[in-house]
């Protein structure tokens, strides 16, 4: 294996990874990454491997609840009622995803796109921010479906690369009322089925793709997702308790405004 194109593969594992559950767009930030860095191997079968690994890392962090309430699904109202709000929220994206996606990956897959959309999406946010937020949700438990159908709605929007799915439902919870801990952990959840099922399709579609032989840079950008990921969701939900969300506005605006500025005086050559 080319040791560059492994340093390739484990720098866009802990792009995937840091990114993936914070509200600045892993999918946009890997486009651009990879664009950067001239990252030539057909990229989706190794997509599918960091974007696991990031799911693995919430899955662990997260073990208990996840076990919890699958044990609990025969009984328990509370463990029902989570899983059918996973299952409300995941459904949006899901139906929107098989209908739209092909035509948002051949006109929305480039790095102007995504700068364009960061700088939106930074801007929403610090609108989110500064308006007047009465949290009335304060635990997971105590989301509504209403709630949760909204959120799901607000995560169709990060079909969009450089929407950020962690950003869109995390905002959109705020706006409707979530805590921010609590928008954040929903967040976190809700990343599971519908990550997981992006997963599963993908591999399904690409499984001509696999190969043994690039076996090591999977597993260098799939542990590289993990544990940079989970160092992310723990930093994220630590940082929430006591600050908002515009640090993230303000990286979203300057990534995206030095993306286009390169763009437009011919600094980089962006594919586009």
């Amino acid at each position: 294996m080319d040791a560059l194109l492994l340093g390739k593969a484990l720098l866009l594992g802990l792009v995937e990874g840091l990114t993936e559950f914070l509200p600045i767009s892993s999918t946009g930030h890997l486009i651009v990454v990879g664009d950067l860095i001239g990252f030539q191997n057909d990229g989706k079968v190794f997509e599918i491997a960091i974007q696991f690994g990031a799911i693995l890392a919430v899955l662990f962090l997260y073990r208990e609840r996840f076990l919890s309430v699958l044990k609990g699904l025969g009984s328990e109202p509370q463990a029902q009622r989570f899983a059918a709000n996973l299952l409300v929220a995941f459904l949006p994206a899901a139906v929107m995803g098989l209908l739209f996606i092909k035509q948002i990956k051949l006109y929305l897959f480039n790095p102007v796109s995504v700068a364009t959309a960061l700088v939106l999406g930074g801007l929403i946010i610090l609108f989110a921010e500064r308006r007047q937020h009465v949290a009335r949700v304060h635990s997971v438990d105590d989301i509504g479906w209403r709630d949760a159908l909204k959120v799901g709605l607000a995560q169709v929007v990060a079909m969009i690369p450089g929407t950020s799915r962690s950003g869109a439902t995390i905002i959109g919870g705020i706006f409707i009322g979530l805590d921010r801990k609590v928008a954040a952990e929903f967040s976190f959840f809700l990343a599971v089925p519908t990550m997981f099922a992006a997963t599963v399709y993908d591999l399904y579609k690409h499984r001509e793709l696999l190969s043994l032989g690039e076996l090591p840079m999977f597993a260098a950008g799939f542990v590289a997702a993990f544990f940079s990921a989970m160092l992310a969701v723990r930093t994220l939900v630590r940082f929430v308790g006591n600050h908002s969300y515009e640090v993230f506005a303000w990286y979203r605006i300057a990534f995206g405004l030095l993306i286009l500025a390169t763009w437009f005086w011919g600094l980089v050559d962006w594919s586009v």
